[in-house]
């Protein structure tokens, strides 16, 4: 249940403000702002990927709205690691000022150039790495290194005269990964006996009990699909997912087979990670993707996108047999990744029609090709007991995962008030070590359609599902203006109906009539007219084909 929306009170002096644009209630465009002293840090600006109800949608952005008329306070945006849900919505705000500062590590800020590049934006970024502390504005920012399903990820510690902050970003404890990197428990323990005031914690895996598998699990399953497989080998992925592809890499190279990355997303960011160093290559493992046309089945891995059944990444042209990759028997198909909330019934028709075309699929239900890149309820409680928090305000994931979070925090012993369980646009504020709610602004959904931001609306929407469920019926009347007699029609097409339309010559006279009774009670409104046919065919349409289609009226005045 929403928050009704209420307004805060201005900012008092000496008071940190922070209020998610995106991030709560949902697994996507995470995107955080901190106020203080007049002045705006914002922390992530990522985009959340549309479900099946909302048709035509490319991507969900942050509400820009509560900020639009102070860009100019913004003194810069850190960037916790390099997912499209923390890193994805940053064209879409520089577009509204551009030489906003970009903070990140090496890894984040190479994707996120590479990004803003296709948008024609060159920003201004500041790289930092784990252990330094940046004074930017009038806050005081410190990085802590944490592991994640992708290098280069931070923690974010924020102090201000209010009090200090610690903001995870998203993070797990995998205490032997790949690249030897583990989520710095030394400064989180530092910082809890510096006193962290408030804690903002990953939720997304706050139900799952336990501790979340390391990565290193992973390579061996993977290795041994690709052992047992005739064929073509293809894995879908994330195309941040830098463990991941090593792993496949690593996988193929034991078992003499050449890997060609597909996706234009995967190919540009393995290159920028081979190219810091973060992604090892082993030698002549790589091949072109027109190159390995000519390589035997049973020597090439294909490294692709796709894996959350999304209509035009790679899996699912391949499915559609919209790509030249045709996926059949010999062929295994391995879906390494989890499946966002939302995407489940998409990439269940994925597998089924790789399973239809005769590949076999293997995925995280039937093996283990898969390892969250979130901290479950045990490392959270790690956490807690670690950092010692005066107060708890859960982020990034759904409502249940935002509960199980702050369940855990009252189990550690916080306080029932002090933590806190909010939704986009709750305004928390931060003064003398204790965070209270101090309003709820309106926040709503910003979608991508083509060239299109922010101008489809929920009503757009809706329409967009009626002509995709019910149909589409269009009535033409043409009518002389001085007699107010009908000349012609009315003509009724049907589009995404199964009747034909020979079907509405029946109503016809009904709606001739109605339109005849309209015009002859004094009605010459074009507008009301079009409503007296919309009525009439509706009612009609209703009853008779027990549908609901979108009935698009046109009265002509001759």
């Amino acid at each position: 249940m929403s928050t009704p929306v209420h307004d805060p009170q201005p900012l008092k002096n000496g008071t940190l403000r922070i209020t998610p644009l995106g991030g709560l209630g949902e697994v996507g465009r995470n995107m955080m702002t901190y106020e203080y002293d007049g002045k705006i840090l914002i922390i992530d600006c990522g985009v959340l990927f549309p479900e099946e109800h909302q048709p035509g949608v490319d991507l969900i952005l942050p509400d820009f709205e509560s900020i639009r008329d102070r860009l100019d306070d913004i003194e810069g945006v850190v960037l916790t690691h390099g997912h499209e849900d923390h890193i994805g919505a940053v064209p879409y705000l520089l577009k509204l000022r551009e030489d906003i500062p970009l903070i990140g590590s090496g890894l984040t800020l190479a994707l996120i150039q590479a990004k803003l590049k296709e948008h024609r934006i060159k920003p201004i970024v500041e790289k930092v790495v784990e252990g330094e502390r940046w004074d930017i504005g009038p806050f005081d920012l410190e990085f802590v290194a944490v592991n994640h399903s992708i290098p280069d990820a931070l923690a974010v510690a924020v102090r201000t005269a209010a009090g200090t902050v610690l903001h995870t970003g998203d993070f797990k404890m995998d205490q032997l990964p790949l690249d030897g990197r583990i989520t710095d428990l030394r400064a989180f323990a530092r910082l809890g006996e510096q006193g962290v005031d408030l804690f903002l914690p990953d939720s997304t895996n706050a139900d799952v009990p336990g501790f979340t598998p390391t990565e290193r699990q992973i390579g061996p399953v993977i290795d041994q699909v690709i052992s047992k497989t005739p064929g073509r080998v293809i894995v879908a992925s994330f195309s941040s997912h830098v463990h991941r592809v090593q792993q496949v890499l690593e996988a193929a190279n034991n078992n003499g087979r050449r890997v060609a990355l597909l996706g234009r997303s995967m190919v540009r960011n393995m290159k920028i990670a081979a190219d810091l160093g973060y992604l090892n290559v082993p030698d002549g493992v790589l091949i072109d993707y027109k190159k390995a046309r000519d390589v035997p089945d049973d020597k090439i891995v294909y490294m692709s996108t796709g894996s959350q059944g999304e209509p035009m990444a790679v899996l699912s042209r391949m499915v559609n047999l919209n790509h030249e990759i045709e996926p059949g028997e010999g062929d295994t198909v391995i879906l390494a990744s989890s499946l966002i909330p939302g995407n489940e019934n998409a990439v269940y028709r994925v597998i089924d029609g790789l399973t239809k075309l005769g590949a076999n699929v293997v995925h995280k239900a039937n093996a283990k090709v898969h390892v969250s890149g979130h901290a479950a309820a045990g490392e959270l409680l790690y956490c807690y007991n670690i950092l010692k928090p005066k107060n708890v305000f859960p982020v990034h994931g759904e409502y249940r995962h935002l509960t199980a979070n702050a369940k855990i925090a009252r189990d550690s012993g916080i306080a029932h008030e002090n933590a806190i369980v909010g939704e986009n646009g709750t305004v928390l504020d931060l003064r003398d070590g204790r965070a209270t709610v101090a309003g709820q602004i309106d926040i709503g959904y910003v979608y991508v359609d083509g060239s299109s931001v922010g101008t489809i609306t929920d009503a757009d929407l809706k329409d967009r599902r009626v002509l995709s469920e019910e149909g589409f019926v269009s009535v033409i009347v043409v009518v002389d203006s001085k007699t107010g007699t009908i000349v012609s029609g009315p003509e009724i097409h049907a589009r995404g109906v199964a009747e034909d339309d020979k079907v509405f010559d029946k109503i016809k006279p009904k709606v001739a009539a109605a339109l005849e009774e309209a015009i002859k009670n004094g009605v010459r409104d074009n507008h009301a007219l079009t409503q007296t046919a919309r009525r009439a065919i509706g009612r009609w349409v209703g009853t008779s084909l027990k549908r609901r289609p979108m009935i698009v009226p046109v009265v002509i005045e001759a």
